[in-house]
């Protein structure tokens, strides 16, 4: 029987860090594996006659390095970070090797090492990492390919995260982002340097701008706190919560057309939407809202329009969202492809984009129009009719009540036409 290879949460105070069970481990190993420093901090523990191997820059050669060294019936030790199974080789290593062929033997995460030092209860806390290549410094309206967004979209939505960073990646960076969505107000940070070595210092609670203007040694975690919560409803803002054109008050989809819209939408926590004659931005940002590990790419052609989405974008405090000003088609081209689509305007192109909204949109995905006009919703009908896709209509019509004297009468809103596709998904998986 194989022996299992060894996989060994080590701490920066090095063999002092290890119960002499697991320190055993590192002893009798005919191979081991870590990083250049984590194997210049167990040196002295090493046998002479064992081989060891820096992984740095070789991961993907580590399970074959492993796999020849079982087939020799030598014993592996890999010497991984913290807790190995915490954003660390371990999970990679199951993967690659199999459960049955790994042991693996934590120990303390960093994060947990820096809630200690700062007394701070963290069953409730959140571990992210940006502990990778240099992400760039961010910019508003970033989408998923920046290094640091899925880092962003936890933050503004965990009240306590604790973050792993990289010379590059540094705690200055990350408050640099929060200073540029305009939500640092709501924040505040601590940074724990060099923890369990000589140089170890504990930055506790700290404004973000301090944060954003100074350096830290490495390496260092950081603990971001969140001591503001919107109060906003989860779903169906009312009208008055968006910013609007004036004197044209009113390019807004309404809030009962755009619950109905949103729900036929079949949006899931990591849909990709495209909002398509973004107006105010209302559609696009409330879905922003509910896709919460997703993103938003919305067109508007006004520039005066542009300048309200961005405003609401700001105030919604919504990170998930790029915004192209232009007129669509123009753009789209660049942008992944769609579960779900919403059009609240053409531009006179309505022909176009829906043939590309379907072509483009993922198998079992929906497209939802919405239509004040019967010329508009006769030719979005003329190119379904053409398609494969399954819709259909829903007129909607809303009266809201108003004041008259000490009484109240209903107002009715204007009549908008809801039309939904579904782009059909084969029994093969394909379309």
């Amino acid at each position: 029987m194989v022996e299992p290879c060894l996989v060994i949460g080590v701490l920066d105070n090095g063999v002092e860090g290890l119960p002499p069970a697991v320190l055993k481990g590192v002893q009798e190993a005919d191979l081991v594996i870590g990083g250049r420093r984590t194997l210049e901090l167990f040196r002295t523990v090493i046998r002479d006659d064992a081989e060891c191997r820096d992984l740095t820059g070789c991961l993907p050669q580590v399970p074959q390095w492993v796999v020849e060294a079982q087939q020799g019936h030598r014993r592996v030790a890999i010497l991984a970070s913290g807790d190995p199974l915490c954003h660390g080789v371990g999970g990679y290593l199951v993967e690659k090797l199999g459960r049955s062929s790994v042991l693996i033997l934590p120990n303390l995460s960093l994060i947990q090492v820096a809630c200690a030092r700062l007394k701070q209860p963290w069953q409730g806390l959140r571990i992210a990492s940006v502990h990778n290549r240099d992400a760039g410094e961010w910019s508003v309206g970033a989408g998923p390919e920046h290094g640091l967004h899925e880092l962003l979209q936890v933050l503004v939505r965990e009240k306590l995260v604790g973050v792993l960073t990289s010379p590059e990646n540094t705690p200055g960076r990350i408050a640099r982002m929060l200073l540029a969505e305009g939500v640092a107000g709501d924040f505040e940070m601590a940074v724990a340097e060099c923890l369990l070595q000589d140089g170890e210092c504990i930055h506790d609670w700290m404004d973000v701008t301090v944060v954003s203007q100074r350096g830290f040694a490495e390496p260092n975690v950081v603990l971001v706190r969140r001591c503001a919560v919107s109060r906003d409803a989860l779903f169906g803002l009312e009208d008055a919560r968006f910013d609007q054109r004036k004197p044209d008050k009113g390019l807004i989809t309404k809030r009962e057309v755009r619950a109905v819209s949103l729900a036929r939408m079949a949006l899931q926590r990591d849909s990709v939407v495209w909002d398509i004659g973004a107006g105010s931005g209302s559609v696009g940002l409330e879905a922003a809202r509910l896709c919460t590990q997703g993103h938003v790419y919305a067109i508007e052609k006004n520039t005066e329009d542009g300048a309200i989405i961005l405003r609401n974008r700001a105030s919604l405090q919504v990170t998930n969202y790029t915004l192209v000003q232009g007129k669509a088609p123009a753009g789209l081209a660049e942008w992944p492809d769609p579960d779900a689509v919403f059009i609240g305007g053409s531009g006179g192109e309505l022909r176009e984009l829906i043939q590309i909204c379907l072509a483009r949109l993922s198998p079992g995905g929906h497209l939802v129009m919405n239509f004040a006009t019967l010329e508009n919703l006769g030719t979005a009908l003329e190119c379904l009719a053409a398609s494969a896709t399954v819709w259909d209509v829903t007129q909607l019509q809303a009266a809201r009540s108003r004041p008259i004297l000490e009484m109240h009468r209903l107002q009715a809103e204007n009549p908008v036409w809801i039309l939904c596709a579904e782009k059909p998904v084969s029994e093969a998986g394909g379309v």
